[in-house]
């Protein structure tokens, strides 16, 4: 499965867009973990896998200005730190 076909399948995670094909990988992380479940967030790992999408959360997650919460961040910088 392709990332387009991922989030097609979820269009409520990014509702704001119907260019699903268009979307970077870095647009599809952040919104699945943002607003996904535990079910979307493994299957994404296991299209990109771990160390893309935790290197995709960090390099995001560290900008100045982040649109992760901080207990979301909190949650998934843990994550990653042990399983990637």
């Amino acid at each position: 499965m392709t990332l387009g076909k991922f989030i097609k399948k979820r269009r409520h995670l990014i509702w704001y867009t119907k260019n699903y094909e268009g979307l970077s990988a870095e647009s599809i992380v952040e919104a699945t973990l943002k607003y996904g479940d535990w079910d979307y967030v493994q299957s994404l790992i296991k299209i990109l896998g771990k160390r893309k999408t935790a290197e995709i959360f960090k390099r995001k997650s560290r900008q100045k200005r982040s649109n992760y919460d901080p207990r979301t961040r909190h949650y998934f910088e843990l994550y990653f730190k042990t399983h990637a």
